[in-house]
């Protein structure tokens, strides 16, 4: 099963047909590992300590849902609950875990806890019966099915415009203004629009026109072969492809 395309660029959407260019809008910033938004700066996550704690716990994570023969997978979590969604290679079905967190419990905690209580199971039906099958099936049978649609765990693929930031600023654009259909018209009504403000024969600065014209000369070279920052993942939630794990997507499309 193919990823969800969403762009955020219609010039990089010539081989997908009848899929809208959807905006992006960015998700409540919050600490990926626990939840909490005091965060300083421009930090994605509170502290290193948390970030390496909850990739130990993703990591040991990893080698359960290798073993049951997982595609896709996805683990979120809020005040109350953790939940893990996992899709097997040889199924149409997402199987759904929950475990249930107290409030002073961190994600990783209950991460950790569901973990075990799971590759307990999955031991225990291997060492009993020496058939893997069976115990991945001991396992699934435990899960929550039939409730989740199985592109819930099927990642995005969303591009974002690069290198074009510092020219944007230089003509009062944004990236917003490079996902529309007129945005060849849009760049150069915005030049006309800073080169008129700051052209000499009305008493601007010469070097301001000069970088300006150069800026607008930039973004309509980007806007014939664009130059795009490939995300895959899901809005607000761990991903797991199969093989590793990708922190969630710090924006969601609408």
């Amino acid at each position: 099963m193919q990823p969800s395309k969403y762009c955020y660029n219609p010039f990089a959407m010539d081989d997908i047909k009848n899929k809208p260019t959807s905006a992006l809008r960015p998700v409540k910033k919050q600490c990926p590992s626990c939840g909490t938004s005091e965060i300083l700066g421009r930090r994605r996550y509170c502290s290193q300590e948390c970030r390496q704690q909850l990739f130990r716990r993703l990591h040991i994570l990893s080698g359960l849902l290798r073993a049951l023969g997982t595609r896709h997978a996805t683990f979120s979590f809020t005040e109350s609950s953790l939940v893990l969604d996992i899709k097997p290679q040889w199924s149409k079905k997402v199987y759904r875990f929950m475990h249930q967190r107290s409030h002073k419990q961190k994600p990783s905690q209950a991460l950790y806890h569901l973990t075990d209580e799971l590759s307990s199971v999955w031991w225990d039906k291997k060492n009993r019966t020496g058939k893997r099958y069976q115990a991945c099936q001991e396992v699934l049978n435990m899960a929550r099915k039939n409730t989740i649609a199985p592109d819930a765990v099927i990642p995005l693929e969303v591009k974002i415009p690069t290198r074009v930031k510092k020219f944007l600023a230089s003509l009062k654009l944004t990236h917003k203004d490079l996902r529309s259909s007129r945005a060849y018209q849009t760049v150069k009504s915005a030049y006309r629009k800073q080169a008129l403000n700051h052209h000499p024969d009305r008493g601007g600065n010469s070097a301001a026109f000069r970088k300006i014209n150069a800026d607008y000369q930039e973004l309509i070279s980007w806007l014939k072969s664009p130059v795009l920052q490939i995300h895959h993942g899901i809005p607000g939630k761990w991903y797991f492809d199969g093989k590793k794990w990708k922190t969630p997507l710090s924006f969601f499309v609408h």
